[in-house]
């Protein structure tokens, strides 16, 4: 229970975090449908994405394991469709200039907000995980 409670928070501010970082998620109802949504990640992620991943397994293998970003969008778009207040229109993410490092502007649709979006999940979430060890 204590692991799924820590799944559900981390992910819940994942969420919360990319949401403020990227522009393309839509919340209809603020709070409410993000700890919804933080739900619906939680239990997609923990009990779907091991079959999705396996089903993906040989492009997975083939792809050296780039393809589990993939798979990972596959659960977002899942999360889409299980709660109607939460959509993905887009991936739209300004840039950042700073002294050392550039990265410009990104505008993805379709699958690769999808595929944007669960590597900017991906990516926060393991961090997070990272330093909660």
């Amino acid at each position: 229970m204590k692991k799924i409670f820590r799944h559900y928070t981390l992910d819940t501010f994942s969420l919360w975090l990319i949401t403020n970082i990227a522009s393309g998620i839509v919340l209809t109802k603020g709070v409410q449908t993000l700890l919804v949504s933080g739900i619906a990640l939680t239990v997609v992620f923990l009990l779907a994405k091991p079959i999705i991943n396996l089903l993906l397994l040989p492009l997975n293998l083939v792809t050296f394991g780039l393809f589990r970003w993939v798979s990972s969008a596959v659960v977002l778009y899942l999360v889409t469709l299980i709660i109607k207040d939460f959509k993905i229109i887009g991936f739209n993410f300004l840039g950042f200039s700073s002294k050392w490092i550039d990265i410009p502007s990104l505008h993805f649709k379709g699958i690769l907000a999808y595929i944007a979006f669960s590597f900017l999940l991906s990516l926060i979430t393991s961090f997070l995980y990272w330093l909660m060890k």
